[in-house]
């Protein structure tokens, strides 16, 4: 979309059956609602068409969407609007009181009503006056990435350095990347400033290096598995530096790596003899130039998507740190905090902080200032809000200033509470017992969010978070590279082979990132020109490489993921003819993508990603020659459950989708049953069939399946296989009972 040329701009749909029905739906549902005369011009837009799509189910065959499954796209659509003449016409439309009549009309149309095979939402619009402002935001805004290059020396390495080196040197160099109104560097720790404010001074050149559309949230998750490679400890003037970690971070970023001359800076000095002489010296000596700490006025503060959170290092998002929730202000983006009280002080403002409780509960708290008891459980109430997280809406409400909400709700006394359950009253008391509000606001959170049966069971395996299996072992690499033929010699490939043998010997902070948009080129290259037989060596190759979060993180950000794509469907496309050395290694990277939490949670979200992994799993679980294959497969199958497993233990939604999750689990089913053979297999079939069935919707599909299935009677079946797995066997039984 090419938003500097005149419109109409949003024009595109794919909708092979149904859209006409679905134009005429919406026109009629707006135009209901539009000032009654369904005139759509008013606000400087002239109404084109209208169609509401849905992702495609997984798992391939017709797709029968139904309106109920938009209510999120709606809410998306709304957040990514900008606030000129279009905001307001989409606000009467969708945020009004009106506007979500006509959302419950759409949702609540009739089962048969369905749309087949329509895969896009879009609004298609003609702008009369507008600018590009006014439009919409279809995709993530893109961020400029610029790289900050300083001079340490401050000239005096121009200056000195042929006479003492016998080498020109213009500079030494310190680098920090720059995005989103903020810079990055490699110090101590992973530090952020605000732009050029450092005890370097001015950047001695500002180079831009591109524009990156990744998300901030994902850039900060890798930003924060960086951590254990770019440490406080770790830092060395020569092999580990700032210039490292901005290479490694650029390549993340934008799929390259800063500028050569920077990055081979040390080495340059390093093969002088005066340079190898003094390296114990200037790294000492520099460190308290390279390591000082950003002064506290220049540490930027959280405030929305571009910015990080204050966390460890200096700001780097911790992981754990509290959460924010998606809704969004009426009138604003500003967005929701949980775990604290909201403070009310009009109708308006009221009415917002309910109708994010339609699916949860809430309380209010209508307080005075001229009210001593209520004063008394203040800090209850406030406990009760950081006990409560996301769970439940805490709001207080003073009436010596919200004359109009007492009025509203009859309030007679103070302390008065009242609480809403999923958008209706529940309750009313008067009065400062603490042991009252602390009881009723509990009870109250229990009958929004009632526990899981499961939850009262006593479960070793079940009820603790799961490591996901990482195959890390190293094959011997230059008889790996024998295996390549002529590819063992490619530069890509011996560069990689480096990487993974200096971090195997010496650590991640000794292993220098290579090019791995060169890499992967040529691993793509290869997927689609090469023998099956050939294949397996570069495979393996980069399944050891990704242990390391570096290379992990990158292939996350991959535009399209074309890489990890290709390298799952290989083996699928190949069918009965796939080379047992491929699809085994081809089973153990795929565990491998786990170590990046980028990259897992995007394997379960993602259906292009999702849909060849299940694949992979199901064809191999039913290789009953190879058992390795199939404890390989089992392991996967493991991975993905273990990482849903941790979503429901923290309180949040299913990360794989149902009908996801419904194969898996027919697979592993199926397989249960035939596997006599090996004890490993088993095992990771019994957890990642207890994983996915552990708090698993009680009216939902799994249940059903399993019913259907005889699951129990399977897995019970099971018990005299070996002693070493009687417990898991009964652990799975309790949670199918």
């Amino acid at each position: 979309i090419d938003f500097d040329q005149p419109g109409p701009w949003l024009s595109w749909v794919e909708a092979p059956v149904g859209l006409e029905w679905a134009r005429r739906r919406c026109e009629e549902h707006i135009r209901k609602y539009h000032d009654g005369d369904g005139d759509l011009v008013s606000h400087g837009w002239r109404f084109q068409s209208v169609a509401f799509g849905i992702r495609p189910v997984p798992g391939g065959g017709d797709m029968h969407l139904k309106w109920r499954d938009t209510i999120a796209i709606i809410d998306t659509f709304r957040l990514k609007t900008y606030e000129d003449g279009y905001r307001e016409w989409l606000g009467r439309i969708f945020v009004t009181q009106e506007g979500k009549q006509v959302g419950i009309a759409l949702l609540d149309s009739p089962p048969d009503e369905e749309i087949i095979g329509l895969t896009f939402f879009f609004f298609s619009v003609l702008a009369n006056s507008f600018s590009r402002r006014s439009c919409l935001q279809i995709e993530q805004k893109a961020m400029e990435v610029e790289l900050y290059v300083y001079d340490l020396s401050q000239g005096l390495a121009r200056q000195m350095s042929q006479n003492f080196l016998g080498v020109q040197i213009d500079a030494v160099y310190h680098t920090a990347l720059v995005l989103g109104g903020i810079e990055y560097f490699f110090g101590a720790g992973i530090q952020q400033t605000y732009p050029g404010v450092t005890h370097h001074g001015r950047p001695m050149e500002v180079i831009p290096l591109g524009k990156t559309h990744i998300p901030m949230e994902i850039i900060l998750e890798y930003l924060d598995s960086l951590r254990q490679v770019y440490t406080v400890e770790s830092y060395d003037l020569f092999t580990h530096n700032c210039n490292n970690f901005t290479n490694d971070f650029a390549m993340f970023l934008l799929g390259k790596g800063i500028p050569d001359h920077i990055t081979s800076l040390p080495q340059t000095v390093l093969n002088t003899p005066f340079g190898q002489m003094l390296k114990p010296q200037l790294d000492s000596a520099m460190r308290g130039i390279t390591q000082a700490p950003v002064a506290p006025a220049a540490i930027p503060q959280s405030s929305g998507s571009s910015q990080a959170g204050q966390g460890n290092m200096n700001g780097v998002r911790d992981p754990h740190s509290s959460s924010i929730s998606s809704f969004s202000h009426v009138n604003g983006d500003s967005e929701l905090p949980t775990g604290q009280v909201h403070y009310a002080t009009t109708l308006k403002k009221l009415d917002i902080l309910l109708a994010s409780t339609r699916n949860s509960c809430a309380v209010i708290f209508f307080t005075s200032a001229t009210c001593p008891p209520c004063k008394l459980v203040y800090p209850a109430y406030d406990e009760l809000a950081a006990e409560a997280g996301d769970k439940a809406v805490l709001i207080k409400v003073d009436l010596s200033e919200a004359y109009e909400i007492g009025s509203r709700y009859q309030v007679r006394a103070t302390p008065t509470f009242m609480s809403f359950l999923k958008g209706e009253k529940e309750n009313e008391w008067v009065g400062a017992s603490e042991g009252q509000l602390r009881g009723n606001v509990r009870m109250l959170i229990q009958m929004a969010h009632p526990p899981h049966p499961h939850t009262n069971l006593r479960l070793r395996t079940l009820q603790r978070r799961h490591r996901t299996v990482t195959y890390a072992k190293i094959p011997p690499l230059d008889k790996l590279m024998g295996k390549m033929g002529s590819r063992g010699t490619d530069p890509a490939v011996t560069a990689l082979k480096d990487f993974i043998r200096t971090r195997e010997a010496s650590g991640a902070s000794d292993a220098a990132l290579p090019s791995l948009p060169t890499f992967t080129s040529l691993l793509n290259r290869s997927i689609n020109d090469d023998p099956p037989d050939s294949l397996f060596p570069l495979v393996d190759l980069l399944r050891c490489a990704l242990v390391d979060p570096r290379v992990s993180g990158f292939l996350g950000a991959e535009h399209a993921h074309s890489t990890v794509l290709a390298v799952l469907s290989k083996p699928q496309g190949l069918g009965e003819n796939c080379p047992y050395s491929l699809r085994i290694v081809t089973l153990q990277l795929a565990c491998n993508l786990f170590t990046s939490s980028i990259l897992a949670t995007q394997l379960l979200q993602d259906s292009t990603l999702c849909t060849p992994l299940l694949q992979l799993i199901t064809s191999s679980l039913l290789d009953t020659a190879h058992p390795p294959v199939r404890v390989a497969a089992a392991s996967l199958a493991f991975n993905m459950a273990a990482v849903n497993h941790v979503r429901r233990l923290d309180g949040k939604e299913d990360v794989l989708s149902e009908p996801s999750q419904v194969e898996l689990l027919a697979s592993l089913l199926e397989t249960i049953a035939n596997e006599n053979e090996s004890k490993d297999s088993l095992r990771g079939l019994l957890t990642a069939i207890g994983l996915l069935m552990y708090e698993a919707p009680r009216d939902g599909e799994l249940v059903e399946l399993c019913q259907a299935l005889g699951a129990k009677e399977s897995v019970v079946a099971k018990k005299t296989f070996s002693a070493d797995l009687k417990d898991l066997v009964t652990e799975v039984e309790q949670v199918l009972a």
